[in-house]
């Protein structure tokens, strides 16, 4: 149900409209919106500022009453330009709306108007018929009244970008966030150790230089044989660490080189106890990299069993596919886990959604013509939003160029003011 602020006033049925049509019988007015809102406003307002409707001595003055949890119609009779008693008038009015809708009202006498319990819902725009009897004549008046609304053509709305969906039911899944880090994975970095101890005689490689698995990497003499012997690349990669030179003593426990390849390499997120419980290997994680420039979406392989005794946390790890160096072993990356999913009746993009006075709106498409819808919204993921009210199941709507069609309405004024 959509809400109104307490401040809500008296108003017009609308602020947009043509002239021509207010104070005669008869279709009034143009559809165009871009030329009904070049006269807004310039009809007569009655005492209660509202539209006044004249056919000879009588008068019927519509206003909207918004002060209230929701807006009605109030509807005041005047004889020669003086009140008259609304239980001698009979009133009914058909709002035609963009698709087209009709709402009826239907009116009875309370205090000095007219007043109908039907709610005049959002947006307020549409084709207003309006009829009344007093004493035994018949009026009738007929004008447009639009808000938010505008005619685009389709090669515009095509150079501009404007993309249309149908609003269907969608999976809506609520996401945890995730910092961590890359690293290469086991499989991808080997250490090199002597075979037997001895001096090192040659080192043909440097830290940072790439080597080939095979490749002579270091010659040894033996401390027992002294024999020389080579030792090769076990992998293919590049030489992470360097712990000896020329002339060292080696054999000992630590690795003489250390080589990783910057091509295995996967993300290693950490979750806290209160979410670690929420994470289970296969679900889908989307990996963003801190500069924002890479992105992919992977699941989730494997979840250490121990927690890090420093930070408390445990270690998801998320495999990330070779892309040409686009992850480098040691950058932060932040990432977003789906950790639940359900299914909504109603949902709509949420780059679709606008701002509209008060109102969070997406703007429907029929024809040519696109109008607000305002909306009332459940839960939020960043590409769905549910649509609890506001919108009919399968309205076309713009996905993208929405802002398009936003500044187009606002610079041309098709909006009334609450």
């Amino acid at each position: 149900m959509i809400r109104f602020s307490p401040s809500r006033r008296l108003v017009a049925v609308s602020l947009i409209s043509l002239a021509v049509g207010v104070a005669a019988c008869g279709q009034g007015g143009a559809t165009d919106p871009a030329e009904a809102e070049t006269e807004a406003g310039d009809y007569e307002r009655g005492p209660h500022n509202g539209r006044m409707l004249r056919d000879g001595d009588f008068a019927l003055e519509i206003t909207i009453f918004e002060e209230g949890p929701e807006p009605l119609y109030r509807l005041y009779p005047y004889l020669k330009d003086k009140p008259l008693d609304p239980r001698q008038v009979q009133a009914s009015i058909v709002l035609t709306r963009l698709g087209p809708k009709v709402d009826r009202f239907a009116f009875t006498a309370t205090e000095d108007y007219l007043t109908s319990p039907t709610v005049v819902t959002e947006p307020h725009s549409f084709d207003v018929a309006v009829a009344a009897n007093h004493a035994g004549q018949s009026h009738r008046w007929t004008y447009p009244s639009y808000e938010g609304r505008t005619i685009i053509t389709p090669d515009a709305a095509r150079a501009g970008g404007v993309t249309i969906e149908r609003a269907a039911s969608a999976y809506l899944g609520e996401s945890l966030p995730l910092q961590g880090r890359i690293e290469i994975t086991p499989e991808g970095q080997s250490e090199v150790h002597a075979r037997y101890p001895g001096r090192v005689m040659a080192l043909s490689v440097e830290l940072g230089d790439r080597v080939r698995r095979g490749q002579v990497v270091a010659r040894v003499e033996s401390s027992e044989s002294l024999q020389t012997y080579s030792i090769t690349a076990p992998i293919s990669g590049v030489i992470m660490a360097k712990n000896t030179n020329v002339g060292s003593i080696t054999g000992g426990g630590d690795p003489m080189l250390v080589i990783g390849d910057p091509n295995q390499v996967h993300a290693e997120f950490f979750l806290y106890p209160r979410d670690a419980e929420r994470v289970r290997v296969g679900q889908r994680v989307e990996v963003l990299s801190l500069a924002g420039d890479h992105r992919i979406i992977a699941p989730v392989e494997a979840i250490l069993p121990t927690a890090d005794i420093t930070s408390q946390t445990l270690i998801a790890h998320v495999h990330l596919p070779s892309q040409n160096g686009a992850w480098r072993p040691g950058l932060g990356v932040r990432g977003t886990v789906q950790v639940a999913m359900s299914e909504v009746p109603l949902a709509v993009r949420t780059k679709a959604i606008q701002p509209f006075r008060d109102f969070q709106v997406v703007y429907a498409k029929v024809g040519d013509t696109y109008e607000v819808r305002m909306l009332e919204l459940g839960r939020r993921t960043p590409e769905w939003t549910e649509v609890l009210g506001g919108l009919e199941p399968g309205t076309e709507y713009v996905v993208d160029g929405a802002f398009l069609i936003r500044a187009d309405i606002e610079k041309s004024g098709a909006s009334h003011d609450h």
